[in-house]
């Protein structure tokens, strides 16, 4: 009878605890000014941006150092994304765009190192940095385009009796959008998080036989990996074709 009831408080996994908020000073109640472990962690990724994007490339030389080259990497790639995705025009939005797939790349790889903290794993982020994005086209479509922004909705290639159902679910799925943004990349990253503390709990527990759970921890943690990186792409690439609606012709 003690035997099962060890077994069971060895067993109690609480996967979610580690998406807990927390103030990193004191106990008290948190509020919007309140330093957490998510500020803590936010400000860590915006530090590792700066120092990979800015201080690597301070002194550009012909034959680039290891840090210089992957930054360069990194600044082709983003800006042939742009540039073949937004077109022309959303090359003026480069450095955001940038400054947005690094701010998420570098969050979701440092949520992968051991006790720290997957800022980007909590809808409260990526809801804002969805939001940001929402907002952004929104405003610099009706600036460059008026009204005209709005013909987006009305898909001028079809029968005249469905044109009104057609933009009725072309607004609905344009006010989705920041939800989809958001939740795609938030969710995809707790699930990944969550399974690996599930199986670090029964490797906790199952002796010799931990070397399954471990070896489980190991595929998941390179899948995660993975997906920390395509994640960071398709968070990305959405946000080039938004731009697109906005600054390139209408596709209708």
């Amino acid at each position: 009878m003690a035997t099962e009831e060890h077994a069971a408080e060895g067993l109690q996994i609480h996967p979610m605890d580690q998406f807990v908020v927390k103030p990193l000073f004191g106990d008290g109640p948190i509020e919007f000014y309140t330093f957490t472990n998510v500020t803590l962690w936010m400000g860590i990724a915006v530090l590792a941006v700066l120092a990979l994007m800015v201080l690597s490339t301070s002194r550009r030389a012909i034959v680039p150092s290891r840090s210089q080259s992957v930054a360069e990497v990194f600044y082709g790639f983003i800006h042939k994304m742009v540039d073949d995705v937004a077109g022309h025009e959303g090359l003026k939005f480069f450095p955001y765009v940038m400054t947005l797939f690094m701010f998420v790349f570098l969050s979701n790889m440092l949520g992968l190192i051991p006790m720290s903290f997957s800022t980007t794993s909590h809808i409260a982020v990526t809801a804002v940095l969805a939001a940001m994005v929402f907002l952004t086209v929104t405003l610099v479509g009706l600036y460059r385009k008026g009204f005209g922004f709005l013909g987006m909705f009305w898909v001028s290639s079809a029968p005249m009796i469905l044109r009104p159902v057609l933009a009725l679910i072309e607004v609905i799925s344009y006010f989705v959008r920041p939800l989809s943004h958001s939740i795609r990349l938030g969710g995809n990253l707790m699930a990944g998080h969550a399974v690996i503390k599930v199986f670090a709990g029964f490797a906790g527990v199952m002796g010799v036989a931990s070397v399954v759970p471990i070896a489980a921890i190991t595929a998941i943690y390179g899948l995660e990996l993975l997906v920390a990186a395509v994640q960071a792409y398709v968070f990305t690439i959405l946000t080039c074709v938004y731009l697109r609606d906005a600054v390139g012709d209408a596709h209708h």
